[in-house]
């Protein structure tokens, strides 16, 4: 892995050891910021299941201002503070060992906003929808922030619920990425029919 462009291009990036993290690939690295960006002017970034860091990593040397990396584990805590120390990048980011639910609710104690959101919980977990919802409840998105979401393809996740409008898609074998901007404005459904909505469909 390495950082795919930016101020902090072909810098290379450690992966957390053992097979419980899924790093994103640089292939689809290069073309999931092409989707989103591909550059930045400014802004705050959350990375919620960080892993080793490269996307939240990828975001701030592409021109994001400041990036938060949350991760339970204590091997990722561990590589994402040395992939910013290599990257240069470590006076930009706050990294949390933290459950996602409870970060969320930790950070919005501190008026945080964020305008772009970096989703990539385990595979078995099949709840973003539900963590995108609680950062809205939590008011901690700016408007239009965008958000993307990567999963397992096999899955489904409806392209409108709430005030989240899915812009794009791609799947990249057996990995899907979903792009949600955030329109909170939009006249919201029924949260409660949001759960119904995300089942697979045509």
């Amino acid at each position: 892995m390495r950082v795919v462009s930016g101020s902090a291009k072909g810098r290379p990036l450690k992966a957390v050891p053992g097979t419980g993290t899924r790093p994103t690939t640089d292939k689809v690295k290069e073309a999931l910021f092409s989707m989103i960006g591909p550059y930045f002017e400014g802004g705050t970034a959350l990375d919620l299941f960080a892993g080793s860091g490269g996307l939240g990593i990828e975001a701030l040397s592409r021109g994001m201002d400041k990036a938060v990396f949350v991760d339970l584990e204590p091997k990722s805590i561990e590589v994402i503070r040395a992939n910013l120390k290599a990257t240069k990048l470590e006076d930009q980011a706050a990294v949390y060992r933290n459950d996602a639910v409870r970060a969320l609710k930790a950070l919005a104690k501190r008026n945080t906003a964020f305008e772009l959101v970096f989703l990539d919980p385990p595979y078995r977990m099949k709840n973003g929808h539900e963590l995108m919802l609680t950062m809205h409840e939590l008011e901690l998105l700016a408007p239009d922030a965008t958000i993307v979401l990567e999963y397992e393809s096999k899955h489904e996740y409806a392209e409108q619920f709430g005030p989240f409008e899915q812009t794009r898609k791609a799947v990249y074998g057996e990995t899907a990425v979903s792009i949600y901007e955030y329109v909170p404005n939009a006249s919201e459904d029924d949260e409660n029919s949001s759960i119904e909505e995300e089942a697979p469909h045509d």
